[in-house]
C-alpha cells in the first residue's frame, strides 16, 4: 500500500531541521573583544614587572636561606672511601664504607635526609607501567594473579611475585647512618622513618591484604621480587604498621621520579626541644651499607641533608624565573613607552596623497 506525502508534511519536516530562534543558537549573544592600545598595554607591562620582581626576590632569598649539604658516595675512583664497594656491591651482599664530612653552619628545625640517584630513568614508559596497583592496594585476587603489566617480574618459581613489577624489583636498599663526632665521642643521630611517605599513599593507595595479622601467613603463597634479599613481610618485622606493602621506604620508592636525576626522602631528623641546633657545626660520619649497584648503568649515589621553608626545599629556579619575567616586562614597558611618546601622536594625514 503506497503512502502519500503532502506538501504540508514536507514543509514541516524541512522547518524542523532549523535551529531554534534563540540568541545562543542564532549566534546573537553579546561579545567583548579587547582593543589593545597604549593606555591598556603599557600599564599591564609595568604592573607585571612591579609585582613579579619583588615576589621573585622574596622567593630567591628564601631559597638561599635554606641549608643544604650534599655528599657523593658512589666511589668511582680509588681515592673515594666507597671505591672498594663499587664493584662488589649487589642486591644480596652488603659492603660497608665510611665517609667523614664537616658542616660549617648549623641546621635549625627539622632536617630532611634524602638519597639521590643520577642517570636512573624512572620515567621510562615500560618501567612506569610495570606495577599492579590493585595488588598494592591489598586486593587478594591480584595478590595471587598479578597484572600482566608486571612481566617479566610477575611470577617466580611458579608463584606470583609480591610486589610485582620492575619498580618494586629495583627498590633502593642502601642503609645510611649518621654520627656526630664530639671530641672523639661518636654520637649516633636519631633518624626517624615514620612520616616520610605521603599521607594519601600510606593510608589510601597502599594496603596489606586482608586476613591474618601475621604477614608471613598472608604472603606464604607468593615469591619475593628477584632482586630483594628478603620478602616483603620482612621489610620491617618489628613494626607491623610499617611492614609489607605499607612500608614507607617502599612507598616512597614506588612514587616514580619524572627526571633521571632525582632525590627521595630517606629519613627525618626531628628538631630538638632544647635551644641547640638540630645539627650543630662540626665533624660528622656517614656509614653506608652499600648494597645498591649503580655502576651497571653508570649512575651515581649521594646523600643530601636539607632544611625546608614555607615554599618547600631549596629551589632558586622559581625566584629567578619571576625576576626574569618581571624584568623583561618592565623593560618592554619602558621601550614601548618611549616609542609611543616619540611616534604615537604623529599624524599620518600628510602622507596621504591628494
Amino acid at each position: 500500500m503506497a503512502t502519500n506525502y503532502s506538501a504540508k508534511d514536507d514543509d514541516t519536516q524541512h522547518r524542523s531541521k532549523k535551529p531554534d530562534n534563540t540568541a545562543f543558537k542564532q549566534q546573537r549573544l553579546p561579545a567583548w573583544q579587547p582593543i589593545l592600545t597604549a593606555g591598556t598595554v603599557l600599564p599591564a607591562f609595568f604592573i607585571i614587572g612591579l609585582v613579579f620582581i619583588p615576589i621573585g626576590i622574596g622567593l630567591f632569598v628564601t631559597s638561599n636561606n635554606i641549608r643544604e649539604f650534599e655528599i657523593d658516595y658512589t666511589g668511582t675512583t680509588p681515592e673515594e672511601p666507597c671505591y672498594h664497594c663499587t664493584r662488589n656491591a649487589s642486591w644480596n651482599t652488603s659492603c660497608t664504607c665510611t665517609l667523614h664530612f664537616n658542616l660549617d653552619q648549623p641546621f635549625e628545625g627539622n632536617v630532611f635526609m634524602y638519597y639521590g640517584l643520577s642517570h636512573f630513568y624512572q620515567n621510562h614508559r615500560r618501567y612506569v607501567k610495570s606495577r599492579d596497583d590493585s595488588q598494592l592496594n591489598g586486593d587478594a585476587l591480584s595478590l595471587q594473579n598479578p597484572s600482566k603489566e608486571c612481566e617479566p617480574y610477575r611470577t617466580s618459581n611458579n608463584k606470583p611475585i609480591a610486589p610485582c613489577g620492575a619498580i618494586a624489583n629495583s627498590l633502593f636498599n642502601d642503609t645510611l647512618k649518621l654520627y656526630y663526632n664530639d671530641n672523639g665521642t661518636k654520637m649516633e643521630i636519631t633518624l626517624t622513618k615514620k612520616g616520610i611517605a605521603w599521607w594519601t599513599d600510606k593510608n589510601v593507595k597502599f594496603r596489606n591484604p586482608p586476613g591474618n595479622q601475621n604477614l608471613s601467613i598472608v604472603f606464604k603463597d607468593t615469591s619475593k621480587p628477584l632482586n630483594w634479599p628478603k620478602p616483603v613481610y620482612e621489610l620491617d618485622p618489628n613494626d607491623p604498621m610499617n611492614n609489607g606493602f605499607i612500608n614507607e621506604d617502599f612507598i616512597v620508592w614506588m612514587r616514580t621520579a619524572a627526571l633521571p636525576t632525582f632525590r627521595k626522602l630517606y629519613r627525618l631528623i626531628k628538631k630538638n626541644t632544647s635551644m641547640t641546633p638540630t645539627l650543630k657545626p662540626g665533624n660528622y660520619t656517614l656509614e653506608v651499607a652499600y648494597n645498591y649497584p649503580v655502576h651497571v648503568f653508570e649512575g651515581r649515589k649521594r646523600m643530601i641533608l636539607s632544611t625546608i621553608s614555607w615554599m618547600g626545599g631549596k629551589n632558586p629556579f622559581l625566584g629567578i624565573a619571576y625576576i626574569t619575567v618581571g624584568s623583561i616586562c618592565f623593560l618592554l614597558g619602558i621601550v614601548l613607552l618611549i616609542i609611543h611618546n616619540k611616534y604615537g601622536n604623529r599624524s599620518t594625514s600628510a602622507d596621504i596623497p591628494n
